[in-house]
């Protein structure tokens, strides 16, 4: 069994968490918004459980662009940002080793639901204490995170250093709409609007609208989507929301929540995001020419 890092300080709390331990090391004090850290915390006691074939259909979709020589039973990972723990399961099957970090209550919900995988640490930190060396991983995924705090491109520096020397980064941040036209753009100004006031309410009330949302429009527009793509319609990929034409009505509810009911969200475009992974320390920097924009691999 790949051993993991040893941790460079001790932590604050150990947690039991069924078969599994939580290491609990704070939050951090720089890189970090308290109101997003809450809302995810409760987003992922809430969708903590997602089926095995559809986390595998979308760990497809990220892992698109890291080849198969990355990966093996010798691989030390880190996945910063694991929420439900559901990248951490699609790692955990094709590495040695994952520590799965997280700064919110999520990673002691990840334990519990995924306390088979007997190749986990589950880490409640944030990226400014993680407590692990730098060069310590041959391979580093943060997907979907690090455009939920407020100086992404100075987090994604101190991750980038806790890749060693040779190894790679994959990353996921929300794209600006960089390949969308003006109404497309509108139609997200306005909806990002909406973001704003639905992310200030209280938990409950925050957690049925975004579930209206995904019946009244991500169903819907997903349904279109899947419609035209069976007609053979050309284009339909075009459409909003089309990325979901394959997802279940548990994802949707999830990403309205992730969409809708966060405080902190930004947006880069592809020359902005590989700018910062090249800052970071991040050569050979390889964007996927597939969805979800953007997601691209780094060397160290």
């Amino acid at each position: 069994m790949t051993r993991p890092p040893e941790f460079t300080s001790r932590p604050t709390s150990v947690q039991q968490v069924g078969t599994r331990v939580v290491h609990g090391f704070g939050t951090g004090e720089g890189h970090r918004d308290d109101r997003t850290i809450s809302s995810f915390g409760a987003e992922w006691e809430k969708f903590n459980a997602f089926d095995a074939a559809e986390i595998e259909h979308a760990g497809n979709e990220y892992f698109d662009i890291v080849p198969p020589a990355l990966l093996g039973p010798e691989v030390l990972a880190l996945d910063l940002g694991c929420g439900s723990g559901r990248w951490t399961r699609y790692l955990s099957s094709r590495v040695g080793h994952v520590d799965a970090i997280d700064p919110s209550e999520a990673v002691v919900h990840a334990a519990r639901v995924h306390g088979d995988l007997e190749q986990v640490r589950w880490i409640q930190a944030g990226v400014d204490n993680m407590p692990v060396p730098d060069g310590a991983y041959d391979l580093v995924i943060c997907l979907g995170v690090l455009h939920h705090v407020p100086d992404t491109a100075g987090a994604l520096a101190k991750l980038a250093a806790k890749v060693r020397p040779g190894g790679h980064l994959l990353l996921y941040l929300y794209y600006a709409l960089d390949d969308r036209g003006p109404l497309y753009r509108a139609v997200f100004r306005a909806s990002d609007l909406v973001r704003a006031v639905i992310s200030r309410l209280p938990g409950g009330l925050k957690r049925l609208v975004c579930d209206l949302i995904a019946f009244t429009v991500y169903l819907p527009l997903r349904t279109l989507a899947r419609l035209l793509r069976d007609l053979k319609v050309k284009g339909w990929e075009r459409l909003p929301l089309a990325f979901y034409h394959d997802k279940s009505l548990t994802v949707l509810r999830n990403d309205a929540l992730d969409r809708f009911g966060t405080p902190l969200e930004q947006r880069f475009t592809r020359e902005e995001m590989a700018a910062m992974m090249e800052a970071a320390g991040l050569s050979e920097v390889r964007f996927s020419e597939h969805p979800p924009y953007w997601h691209a691999l780094g060397r160290r």
